[in-house]
């Protein structure tokens, strides 16, 4: 089944590499008709190819834009400036992911685009946002979790560990769906358009809530502050944590409730575990048993004796077990790659009325008088 939501909603998408590539592919999701401007040398993503190391056609890029239409257009150009004037008229969104201020000298500002569609949803999504001393750095994922204080809680104790997949680039694409889908909402109720400011490090620091209060707590004198491998979801604590194996693989524990916790120590035979559970953090001693109890198993045996015992316990799957597991196999969201591919696709992560989604569309090359045969300003 495919999501038809936006069904008849229009998206021109100027963005690059990740973060608005992988929110407009959400939007085709749901039943947009999205067509990608690439400037003539196309999106430096198709260049992006860790595979082999290589220049040349990547994988990421036809991943990332999998349901979409893409056309090239030089805005510097008297022709491409009219084609665009034109696929604005009869867009619904538009999101780019220039810096602040490109998209001004370019001749399509916001005052601009409003003028030629007012009913013109505009998404800019940025790294810093489109205001502030910072909205020029340059930056990427990890500068913008930095920001936060997200990176500086999470990783081992000697040092921050960024993430991955990259969490900014994520949240920040997720944010500008958001946004655009409560834009058009509200559109349908006004009639007018809205431009919106997305910035990549704000959808991070709105996560930070709960490390916030922790530290606000310290200052005042009744806790402390964030601090990797030392709290209960940094690593300090036995309970929620990743343990290696006798075969050198992985394994997850979450059991931060007392009942679970239980669980795990009556299935793996420590009774007297269960009360070191609230034992003060970091627990460096519990830890290490459990640490050793880890290593005396090969990871399947963990799974036959764990998964039954309800105690919050996950095997670490690398990305190769992926297709393979049951219960993502049930799901039906990864596709498996076809003959002589390196990835078939993973669908939008909503079963509606009880069907997987489609498998998209690959990516296709349209010309500009293909789009405007349809994209004709609204009246």
């Amino acid at each position: 089944m495919t999501a038809r939501f936006l069904d008849g909603i229009r998206v021109l998408d100027l963005s690059q590499f990740l973060p608005g590539p992988f929110a407009t592919q959400m939007l085709a999701d749901l039943g947009a008709d999205v067509v990608k401007v690439e400037p003539p040398r196309g999106d430096p993503m198709r260049d992006l190819n860790p595979i082999t190391n290589e220049r040349g056609p990547g994988p990421f890029h036809a991943a990332v834009n999998a349901g979409k239409r893409i056309l090239r257009l030089d805005l510097k150009t008297d022709e491409g400036r009219a084609a665009m004037e034109t696929l604005v008229g009869g867009a619904d969104v538009l999101l780019e992911s220039f810096r602040p201020g490109v998209l001004d000298r370019l001749g399509f500002g916001w005052p601009r685009l409003s003028e030629l569609n007012p009913r013109l949803i505009h998404c800019a999504l940025s790294g810093y946002g489109q205001t502030g001393p910072q909205r020029l750095w340059a930056g990427h994922d990890i500068n913008y979790v930095a920001m936060t204080g997200a990176l500086d809680a999470t990783g081992p104790e000697a040092i921050p560990q960024p993430a991955f997949p990259p969490i900014a680039d994520y949240g920040g694409a997720l944010q500008a769906v958001i946004a655009i889908l409560g834009a058009l909402v509200g559109r349908g109720q006004s009639g007018r358009g809205v431009h919106l400011d997305v910035a990549m490090a704000d959808a991070v620091l709105a996560w930070q809530a709960y490390g916030m209060v922790q530290a606000g707590l310290a200052e005042s004198g009744s806790g402390s502050a964030p601090a990797r491998g030392r709290d209960l979801l940094t690593g300090g604590a036995a309970c929620y944590g990743v343990y290696e194996t006798r075969d050198g693989r992985f394994v997850s524990l979450g059991a931060i409730e007392e009942v679970f916790w239980k669980n795990f120590c009556t299935a793996v035979g420590k009774p007297a575990w269960v009360d070191r559970q609230l034992e003060r953090m970091p627990q460096t001693d519990l830890i290490a048993d459990v640490e050793d109890l880890f290593k005396g198993k090969d990871r399947d045996d963990w799974d036959a004796l764990l998964v039954p015992a309800d105690c919050c316990y996950h095997p670490v799957l690398t990305y190769g077990e992926l297709a393979d597991w049951p219960q993502i196999e049930a799901r039906g969201l990864l596709a498996k790659a076809p003959a002589g591919q390196v990835f078939g696709g993973i669908g939008f992560p909503v079963i509606i009325d009880g069907a997987t989604p489609a498998e998209r569309q690959p990516v296709s090359e349209v010309s500009v008088d293909q789009v405007l045969v349809t994209w004709k300003a609204r009246p």
